[in-house]
């Protein structure tokens, strides 16, 4: 390939960011100190990953490495084929997301790894759930910039809300909205949606949700949300599912009373310590009809209260 895909294009250069590790339940468990840098040279495209773990609890033996991450990628708009010998698998571009599925074997898990980047295209949103077969071992989130000028305060501050747990507001009546762009499955523009998550609190653990989507997709639903410390549970009357929270960021699985059914993940991007909630929601958005992926949409949701 004599020139990069758009894709690659658009994560050039090198990225900044301390991205929390969670075990399976949701804990915290320490800090991923982290440079990501995606380089093509002569046709040629190699990932570096460069940094170390720091705490990782009965985790660290796991995931702390004693060299840098290098691995080769067959670049294309289609599919960013991961060639090891650090990674093998392959991750697929929806416009500014990329949803990755590979196997790490310094690691010895499964990942599926989520990158948003955001409009103003030095901000990152990143997860990877790691996983033995089936079943979650814990997830790496967090923020990345490539800003130099950032670096120094965007560490600090991932520092200090990598382990905020993600929450929505308990007191106060609103709506987290916005306009997100649509992908099909042929990873082809389809649109733009209009997005808005109003919220009724209902008592301190439960929360009635309503839904709707329109423009490129066309959707409304109501669910009542109930929070069970990192876990949610998505009660009817329109929808049914669960969701696990991993630091600020949540990952529903919902499935409506047709043949559709949701997976994704929200980032509360400027969730703080202390008792709030957060203003800014990065949403992701994986849609399937029955089991077959049929939309892929991302954004980012604002929050007012009403």
């Amino acid at each position: 390939m004599s020139e990069p895909s758009t894709w690659q294009r658009r994560i050039e250069g090198e990225w900044f960011g301390r991205p929390s590790l969670f075990d399976a339940t949701g804990t915290w468990q320490g800090y991923e100190d982290i440079r990501r840098s995606s380089v093509f040279e002569d046709g040629v495209t190699t990932y570096y990953m460069d940094g170390g773990l720091e705490g990782g609890g009965p985790m660290a033996g796991r995931f702390r490495l004693g060299a840098p991450f290098a691995f080769g990628v067959v670049d294309s708009d289609a599919s960013r084929l991961y060639t090891g010998p650090d990674f093998y698998g392959t991750g697929q571009p929806y416009g500014s997301f990329v949803d990755a599925h590979y196997y790490g074997p310094g690691w010895q898990v499964d990942l599926n790894t989520w990158n948003q980047v955001l409009t103003d295209r030095d901000t990152q949103v990143y997860s990877s759930v790691l996983f033995q077969g089936p079943a979650v071992v814990g997830c790496f989130n967090g923020l990345y910039t490539r800003d130099l000028a950032k670096v120094e305060g965007w560490l600090a501050e991932e520092t200090r809300n990598g382990p905020v747990p993600y929450i929505l507001p308990t007191k106060a009546a609103g709506a987290f909205s916005g306009e997100c762009e649509v992908y099909g499955a042929d990873q082809k523009p389809r649109g733009a949606v209009q997005v808005t998550i109003e919220l009724e609190p209902l008592d301190l653990l439960r929360t009635r949700q309503r839904v709707t989507w329109s423009g490129a997709l066309d959707r409304a639903y109501t669910v009542d949300a109930r929070r069970d410390g990192f876990r949610s549970f998505y009660e009817g009357p329109d929808a049914w599912g669960n969701a696990q929270a991993f630091g600020r960021a949540n990952y529903p699985s919902l499935h409506f009373a047709d043949v559709w059914k949701l997976k994704g993940r929200e980032f509360m991007l400027d969730a703080t310590p202390g008792m709030g909630a957060g203003t800014e929601l990065a949403v992701a958005y994986e849609l399937f009809d029955g089991n077959v992926l049929g939309a892929v949409v991302h954004g980012v949701l604002r929050w007012s209260s009403s």
